[in-house]
């Protein structure tokens, strides 16, 4: 592969090189029916080859109007490379990408819950699995590359985003993206999908919680935090592409930053796959960050930063990249070493010897039974009980129910940003989206009275509908209340990219109408359709139950229903913990010591801490055992202990291992996270958990940024929750500080007995 990679380079000429550095949108592609593939267009796009192809499902318009299957998008896909192939002088094949957050986003392909609710689960299993239905999916439409999983670490659920990632703890997130990645790239590369880990770094952390905006972070925390995610899943799972983030740390943007780009990510972590930008990011560096002059100047800051593809179209990688080799800014060498990466991409991915689909077996590959049920399934993993006051599970021969709220029947607010839906604005999708008030009415006995009444808007301040849906509960036996977010993109949504907010308690009015309808005296159950962490105090008061559902997907309804009325027993987790008011913020359990004074009018405690998840039966932990008492700095550590169910249902246990360097040359965190398993559990049935703890996993980076694992007392948390913690002990790391090479462990073995 290389001596072919080196031979086609030798065959190029500057433009042709310069081509497969850039991407070309659909949209470009297509006439105004948006039906045809235009030979002109083609001719002038596509003449001297390209490197990327843009979201052929994802950005083909409106399914009202245009013909949006996944079958269309794979007659695009191979009209394009018929075009490359044949009509070009080299025949080199293009690269489709597409985005695959919650799944293929493409009309017609099957919708996961979002991100955040995959953190939920707690089921790394579970995601792989999710993982590779999106990869068979995406290969039957003719794409290569998926834009996807999101590695930034959540702390501020003023950020919008939030629901697009797996929460705010580096080994929950570098666990699910190590599952993530595996799935969608699968054991063999030419049948697989590249993963894309974005954004590469700190993106999460922004200032004042707004998207893009700068990121003011040390560099052992970027390094500790923030930058392990995206280590663990390119030297656990050859993770083959990676997404710059927007914003600038400390003055240099990660768009122009060599650092993060080649030394840190390719030097230190052995990538050896495709950088490519974020949409617009490299122009940015003229027209946002000012650190370029023109889009010359951008061009040779982003691809000699170490980015190898501009996205999403050709913008400075095209004619300003051409002028500025010309003109001596960039040498043609450097447009060698990104090309030669582009090039290996394609043979690694088996384009080179076939990349057509076959069209007619396209339709049988999308929403089949089975996939429908894997999106259930996960969607009732991912929901976490919060509170029951014992109104939990609802008989199914209840009278009568109230199902109220703005989110009770509304398909699209099922769906994350990364969604078709919700990410192209459509209110209609082939797509059948199961709602909460549907998934009720699919559960209960046809004896069952169930009156909707909506209510309230998401934002819209009016209160009109509060009579009706207070009169509804009044006349009913309980009152389910859906409330919470719509997501979308750019101002379309309360949650959703650049959908940033100051105040994160419900939007608009809801709040009010959880209130009257509690006024009512009837049981009144919360569930919570969401992308950001609310502040969730005054919810809870104000709920027998409540329930957080994220945006759970096109199965959704059915899902809370299943777990409403008892036919599964909830045991998602927060990935993320709730605030009870914003002025908490950052209120991740894994602080500093000194980071627990409280506030004049507030605790520093959360209303939910991370990793809490109620269950309708109970767990009894018993019989800590750790071994060896003491261990040197290379060696390890297994930590066992019994899990009992001890109630009358089966259910699923998340049990949840937590160290604390007891004396460290660092201030550390109170707590750390560093093992979980789901466990199913009969009624009376015992099963034994043991972690094995790596020397390596208790590493940090020292004063002089060196990663070390120094020796002393580490403290053994087991338990429910951060805040739940039901066994202790400890044990020591002796002999001399030892220095971790880049090979290391990232993750604790489980076994269950």
């Amino acid at each position: 592969m290389y001596a072919q990679v080196k031979r086609l380079i030798s065959q190029m000429t500057l433009e042709e090189k310069i081509a497969q550095l850039n991407a070309v949108p659909i949209e470009d592609l297509l006439d105004d029916s948006g039906e045809q593939l235009s030979e002109e267009k083609l001719e002038e796009l596509l003449s001297n080859g390209i490197g990327q192809i843009t979201r052929v499902a994802g950005g083909l318009g409106d399914p009202s109007k245009v013909d949006t299957s996944p079958k269309h998008a794979a007659e695009l896909a191979n009209a394009i490379q018929k075009y490359l192939k044949e009509k070009t002088r080299l025949g080199i094949p293009a690269i489709v990408h597409e985005e695959c957050l919650s799944g293929f986003m493409a009309d017609g392909a099957t919708v996961f819950p979002q991100a955040i609710g995959l953190a939920s689960t707690w089921d790394a299993e579970a995601i792989e699995a999710m993982a590779g239905v999106i990869r068979q999916q995406m290969k039957a439409a003719g794409a290569h590359q998926g834009l996807s999983p999101v590695l930034d670490v959540a702390r501020d659920p003023r950020w919008g985003r939030v629901e697009e990632t797996f929460g705010e703890d580096p080994y929950l997130v570098a666990s699910m993206a190590v599952s993530y990645v595996r799935g969608l790239q699968g054991q063999d590369l030419t049948k697989g999908i590249f993963a894309t880990l974005k954004h590469f770094a700190g993106h999460s952390f922004s200032e004042g919680g707004r998207n893009c905006a700068p990121v003011h972070v040390g560099e052992r925390e970027l390094w500790d935090i923030f930058l392990f995610p995206f280590e663990a899943a390119v030297r656990e799972a050859n993770a083959k592409s990676v997404m710059n983030a927007y914003h600038d740390i400390d003055g240099v943007p990660c768009a122009a930053s060599r650092e993060l780009l080649t030394d840190i990510l390719r030097g230190h972590f052995g990538f050896d796959g495709i950088v490519v930008s974020d949409y617009d990011a490299i122009d940015r560096l003229r027209k946002a960050h000012f650190t370029a002059g023109n889009k010359k100047e951008a061009a040779v800051q982003a691809l000699e930063a170490g980015i190898d593809i501009e996205l999403p179209k050709m913008d400075c990688y095209g004619q300003p990249l051409m002028d500025a080799v010309k003109e001596g800014m960039i040498s043609e060498a450097t447009i060698n070493e990104s090309v030669e990466r582009v090039l290996t991409a394609k043979f690694e991915l088996g384009l080179f010897d076939g990349v057509y689909v076959d069209v007619d077996s396209v339709p049988g590959l999308f929403e089949t039974p089975e996939q429908r049920e894997m999106s259930r399934d996960i969607a009732r993993k991912s929901i976490v009980l919060l509170k029951n006051d014992n109104v939990l599970p609802l008989s199914k021969d209840i009278k009568s129910i109230a199902v109220i709220g703005p989110n009770a029947d509304n398909a699209r607010n099922m769906l994350g940003d990364y969604a078709f839906m919700a990410h192209r604005s459509y209110d209609k999708t082939s797509v059948h989206i199961v709602t909460v008030l549907e998934g009720i009415k699919n559960k209960v006995l046809d004896s069952c009275r169930i009156t909707y009444a909506k209510g309230c808007d998401i934002i819209d301040p009016s209160t009109d509908g509060f009579v009706e849906a207070v009169n509804a509960a009044r006349a009913a036996d309980a009152a389910i209340v859906v409330v919470g977010d719509n997501s979308g993109i750019f101002g379309k949504g309360t949650s959703g990219e650049n959908d940033d907010r100051t105040d994160i308690t419900l939007p608009g009015v809801q709040m009010q109408l959880v209130k009257a309808i509690k006024d009512t005296g009837k049981p009144v159950i919360v569930v919570l359709i969401n992308g950001r962490a609310f502040a969730a105090k005054e919810l809870a008061d104000n709920a027998s139950a409540l329930m957080e559902a994220w945006y759970p997907g096109e199965e959704g309804g059915n899902a809370v229903a299943d777990v409403l009325f008892g036919d599964y027993n909830p045991a998602g987790r927060l990935p993320i913990s709730l605030p009870c008011e914003v002025g908490q913020i950052p209120i991740n359990y894994n602080l500093k010591p000194a980071s627990y004074i409280n506030y004049l009018s507030t605790e520093t405690k959360p209303a939910f801490a991370f990793g809490y998840g109620m269950s309708y039966t109970t767990f009894g932990y018993s019989d800590l055992s750790i071994t060896p008492a003491v261990a040197p700095s290379a060696g390890k550590v297994d930590i066992s202990f019994k899990v009992t169910n001890a109630g009358q249902l089966a259910g699923d246990e998340v049990v949840q291992l937590y160290i604390r360097d007891e004396v460290s040359s660092i201030v550390r965190p109170v707590k750390e996270l560093k093992g979980f398993k789901r466990v199913n559990l009969q009624p009376g049935e015992t099963k034994e958990i043991t972690f094995t703890l790596y020397a390596d996993q208790l590493a940090f980076h020292d004063k002089d940024m060196r990663l070390v694992v120094e020796p002393g007392t580490f403290k053994i948390m087991v338990g429910s929750s951060s805040d739940d913690i039901r066994l202790e002990g400890s044990f020591e790391i002796d002999g001399q500080k030892r220095e971790v090479m880049a090979e290391r462990r990232f993750f604790a073995d489980v076994v269950i007995q």
